[in-house]
């Protein structure tokens, strides 16, 4: 199967994402199109009550459901994801469906008490859109720490890396495009 493009999935309530700026980036380094969905619901049946959280893990199979065959889709949420074993998570993706899921709910500068600062805050949501849509290609973690694929455990593992691939990281997602 060939992918065509990317779909970006808002669920509401949306967050201040500059949607040219992320869209621009994506096709930039994707160099496939990228389009938006119009926002849906967050399925409260991922909601767990006693974390305060949703089940990324939930939203794959949920976007399952709205995605075509020839594209990647990476849902978009404001709240807070986890996975079990884990406090958070930024973001699930899977390479078998072709689905993934960020939060920007831990993106923000005010979630750390510091100021918040969109310009930081849109660098955050491109890294971590472009890192799930690499799991979805069938990418790993990578040992770069200014790799996008580099694992983050942290805001400030975040803010480290670029939102770009390094060369040998790069050369499997275009391949994974037939690019």
């Amino acid at each position: 199967m060939s992918i065509r493009s990317i779909a970006l999935q808002p669920y509401f309530p949306e967050d201040n994402i500059d949607k040219n700026l992320l869209t621009e980036r994506l096709m930039q380094i994707f160099r496939i199109s990228v389009v938006w969905r119009s926002p849906v619901r967050l399925p409260q049946t991922a909601f767990d009550t006693d974390r305060n959280q949703y089940l990324g893990s939930f939203f794959l199979k949920e976007l399952l459901r709205l995605k075509k065959e020839d594209e990647i889709l990476l849902g978009i949420v404001s709240k807070d994801l986890y996975e079990p074993g884990l406090n958070f998570v930024f973001g699930v993706a899977s390479s078998l469906t072709k689905t993934a899921v960020i939060s920007t709910y831990r993106l923000h500068n005010s979630f750390y008490g510091l100021l918040e600062d969109h310009s930081i805050f849109m660098d955050r949501v491109t890294k971590e859109a472009v890192h799930e849509i690499g799991h979805t290609l069938g990418l790993g973690h990578c040992p770069d720490p200014e790799c996008v694929m580099h694992f983050s455990n942290s805001i400030e593992d975040t803010d480290r890396k670029s939102y770009y691939f390094c060369p040998s990281c790069y050369s499997k997602v275009l391949f994974s495009l037939g690019l």
